[in-house]
């Protein structure tokens, strides 16, 4: 606790951005939040007084940690089981706990549970030698999709396997890396569910949105999913809530999905705040990193609903080049253009693909919303508008 406020102290492990975006949640609540980052130059670090510098890896550093605070929570999936299963043996708040995050960090644990469940999945099966991703591909069809089963986000620790791919396996078994491999799903896109829940075991569930991937990246997230049947979007939201309940998970859960002809299908879990949810911080009635910290600390959790018919969130990724301008002046023309739209930097040094920050509209007609959110994260990545574009006018 706290002895200058009297709120509790929440412990989030990794100086990232989702950590820098709770400490905003944290301070309109009153609460203290402590983060756990390897750089005194990491995100949160450079906005959160209370840092303690150290690595998710070192078990010490999550014992030092972790006797700081009420209860830790995560910024990111990396933290080794064993040392928070030995963090809730020691009599540590620790929420997800261990025997739910293992369903985020390892895709094949993942597979097996949701599928235990008759959850829909992918047809999956482990990799432990190059024959089997082709057996599967004869079996199912190729293309397969080869995984890495921990570590890969962001498209990164994923192959889109033609035909056999022995060598490319027997390449990345030899170097060590866990695999699995999956039957490519037909999809019509992707969407996410993303819910909270506590350890009271309050359930609560934003309307699913569709998410728009580039090269493995997340680019944009449209709130809520545009021309989502009802009975598709309820049924979005009951599965995350049961996977939560099930997993007995305490926080925001993200379940991504695919969309198909056929009906939804679990592609990936995330046991923290997430990137498909960031338009919550202005487009509902309660962010996605305000509910985590309400979550994690048993408090009522806030109500979801949107304050706009249409959000559309964009990241903002870096540049394949150095922009002429630099941030400051890209910021300062960008809000001379539009100056509705809502704007989150990350405190992130600029390289190519990265997620520096991201930007959030509000409206009412989707298509005139995404257009401003797109040319928005086009303009602060780049320094120039789209081909055809009057900066002054519009199109």
């Amino acid at each position: 606790m706290d002895p200058v406020t009297g709120f509790p102290v929440v412990g989030m492990v990794g100086g990232g951005q989702l950590s820098r975006m709770t400490q905003q949640a944290a301070i309109a609540l009153g609460q203290s939040l402590r983060v756990l980052a390897i750089s005194a130059d990491e995100p949160a670090a450079l906005v959160t007084p209370n840092v303690m510098l150290g690595h998710h890896t070192d078990l010490e550093a999550l014992r030092a940690f972790a006797s700081s605070c009420d209860v830790m929570t995560f910024d990111h999936e990396h933290v080794p089981s064993e040392y928070l299963r030995t963090l809730v043996a020691e009599g540590f708040a620790v929420h997800p706990g261990p025997e739910a995050l293992i369903h985020a960090q390892d895709k094949l644990v993942m597979r097996n549970r949701l599928a235990a469940m008759d959850i829909p999945v992918p047809e999956y099966a482990e990799v432990t030698s190059p024959a089997d991703v082709t057996q599967f591909g004869e079996k199912h069809g190729w293309p397969v999709v080869v995984k890495a089963t921990r570590g890969g986000y962001d498209g990164r620790g994923v192959w889109m396997v033609p035909s056999s791919g022995e060598s490319l396996v027997a390449e990345l078994l030899e170097a060590g890396t866990p695999l699995m491999v999956e039957q490519r799903v037909d999809m019509t896109r992707e969407l996410a569910a993303v819910v909270a829940r506590s350890p009271f075991g309050q359930g609560a569930a934003w309307p699913p949105v569709e998410t728009v991937q580039s090269n493995g990246i997340c680019v944009e997230v449209l709130a809520p999913a545009p021309s989502l049947d009802p009975s598709r979007a309820e049924q979005a939201q009951e599965l995350a809530l049961r996977v939560a309940s099930a997993l007995e998970v305490v926080g925001v859960l993200a379940v991504e999905l695919f969309d198909t002809p056929n009906g939804l299908v679990v592609n990936e879990l995330a046991m923290r705040p997430h990137n498909s949810g960031h338009w919550t911080i202005e487009g509902a009635r309660t962010s996605q990193f305000e509910q985590h910290l309400r979550a994690v600390l048993d408090y009522p959790l806030g109500s979801t609903d949107l304050v706009a018919p249409v959000v559309v969130m964009a990241n903002v990724l870096g540049a394949r080049s150095t922009p002429d301008m630099g941030p400051d002046e890209r910021l300062h023309h960008l809000f001379a253009r539009y100056r509705d739209v809502h704007v989150h930097y990350y405190g992130k040094a600029e390289r190519p693909g990265r997620k520096i920050g991201h930007v959030t509209v509000l409206g009412t007609d989707l298509a005139e919303v995404r257009r401003r959110a797109r040319f928005a994260a086009d303009w602060l990545s780049t320094g120039t508008w789209p081909d055809g574009y009057d900066i002054h006018g519009g199109k």
